[in-house]
């Protein structure tokens, strides 16, 4: 007879924005062990709090502030895709300092950092030095940061659900059951939440009753795991902690046109023929045209 927990799903659980607010945080730290906790590492209570998860426990990671697209203020030491590779060592440097004991890194907002392939080479660099694993918030869908891993020792893992980016209690605790269902569904899920009291609130009482067939595993128990695209939108982990950023009244009235009628088909002879048109219009074809004319007349 097969043992349940050889074919259950495994759900890891990272609580983000550590260090601004100890008495969720304390909450939270007194959550059973495979939960996670990632310290931002310029937070007021940074070490005080890392040192804390860690001695109950839980495995703790760096939360990394980068560069978002939005227009917003900045923490300091951002990471930024034009930063020099000595600057971006150096920020990581210090973090790595200012939380102990952590094996992994994950980033703070930074829809555009992590979408620079260039950006994250640096970055990955840099994180192999210190042996962490970086586990990829997913702000934004083009992230590159699988890509700019190749070639170097670090581990990318990648969050398929946001617990809370609506604090609504209904709404976190329907998030909840979707990493549930995708841990069930993929063999693992990886929810990212933060301790807000109604986040802090929902955990507790649905991790008294964690289905039978789900377990709760520390993020790095999930290294070697196949990796499934993110399943809910990226959007609140371009938030800025405390404040949370809801969206404008226009994008909330945003919506996908649909044609009305499918476009008439293009045959071959129609798509030469435009192509053919376009590279005749071309400066580079118009110079070397001029070029060979010029070749071909006498020289006086």
């Amino acid at each position: 007879m097969l043992n349940a927990n050889a074919v259950a799903g495994k759900l890891a659980i990272v609580i983000d924005d550590f260090g601004y607010r100890p008495h969720q945080e304390n909450q939270v730290i007194a959550f059973p062990a495979p939960i996670s906790i990632a310290v931002l590492p310029n937070a007021p209570h940074a070490r005080d709090m890392a040192n804390k998860a860690w001695g109950a426990g839980h495995e703790v990671l760096i939360h990394l502030p980068m560069a978002p697209l939005s227009k917003q203020p900045l923490e300091k030491d951002t990471l930024r895709p034009e930063m020099s590779s000595a600057e971006i060592e150096r920020i990581i440097h210090d973090a790595v300092q200012k939380v102990p004991h952590a094996t992994g890194l994950n980033n703070h907002m930074g829809s555009a950092m992590t979408s620079s392939l260039f950006g994250m080479q640096k970055v990955m660099q840099a994180l192999e030095n210190y042996r962490l694993y970086f586990l990829d918030s997913v702000t934004i869908g083009n992230s590159q940061a699988t890509r700019a891993a190749a070639g170097t020792g670090v581990k990318v893992i990648k969050r398929k659900v946001f617990l809370d980016d609506n604090q609504n209690e209904a709404a976190v605790r329907q998030q909840y059951d979707r990493a549930i269902a995708l841990a069930r569904r993929n063999g693992s899920a990886i929810a990212i939440g933060h301790p807000h009291p109604t986040t802090v609130r929902v955990l507790q009482q649905e991790l008294r009753r964690l289905p039978s067939d789900i377990t709760l595993v520390r993020p790095s128990s999930l290294l070697n795991e196949p990796q499934h695209a993110a399943a809910s939108t990226p959007g609140y982990a371009d938030a800025a902690p405390p404040a949370h950023k809801p969206l404008s009244p226009t994008a909330q009235n945003l919506h996908i046109c649909k044609l009305r009628r499918r476009p008439a088909p293009v045959n071959a002879d129609r798509f030469f023929s435009v192509l053919q048109e376009s590279m005749a219009q071309s400066t580079l074809v118009k110079y070397l045209q001029l070029q060979w004319q010029g070749w071909n007349q006498p020289r006086s």
